[in-house]
């Protein structure tokens, strides 16, 4: 197994003896974020170079609920319950190697354009076999791709 392999088996490991796992899935109404990407496409593309995803909608949809709801993106420690007042989210991303889980750090504070970046970034480092430890580690909060939906 490689390193890093080996590392995300640990990881996945420790996460399911570690954590509440839960699984929760949810119809939404995506006609405004079809609207809205439509309407400011070509501009959206001549600002930035490339074309809007779906995945910043969620990423920012889930940073706000998370801060409505903090106890969902807080650990236990022991007897304690752990409050993270950021979000660093982690988005699953398939590989050739496997599924991945790079962790946007701070995403509360990225702009739609820089979500994309990031994970257009997460993808590159991926396919060059350069993703690290430091770029797995440390998400409050994951959320698979949806985009292929």
């Amino acid at each position: 197994m490689s390193p890093i392999r080996k590392r995300i088996a640990e990881r996945l490991v420790a996460a399911r003896q570690q954590t509440a796992m839960l699984t929760t899935f949810n119809e939404a109404d995506l006609s405004r974020v079809k609207s809205l990407r439509s309407e400011h496409r070509e501009q959206y593309i001549r600002r930035h170079g490339f074309q809007l995803g779906y995945m910043p909608f969620f990423v920012k949809a889930c940073v706000e609920a998370l801060k409505e709801y903090p106890a969902v993106n807080a650990s236990i420690d022991g007897d304690d319950i752990i409050y993270h007042h950021f979000y660093d989210i982690g988005i699953a991303i398939g590989s050739e190697k496997g599924l991945v889980v790079p962790v946007l750090r701070n995403a509360d504070n990225l702009k739609l354009h820089e979500v994309d970046q990031a994970i257009a970034g997460f993808s590159a480092k991926i396919k060059a076999n350069q993703l690290s430890i430091s770029d797995l580690t440390g998400g409050t909060f994951t959320i698979s791709n949806g985009g292929v939906y």
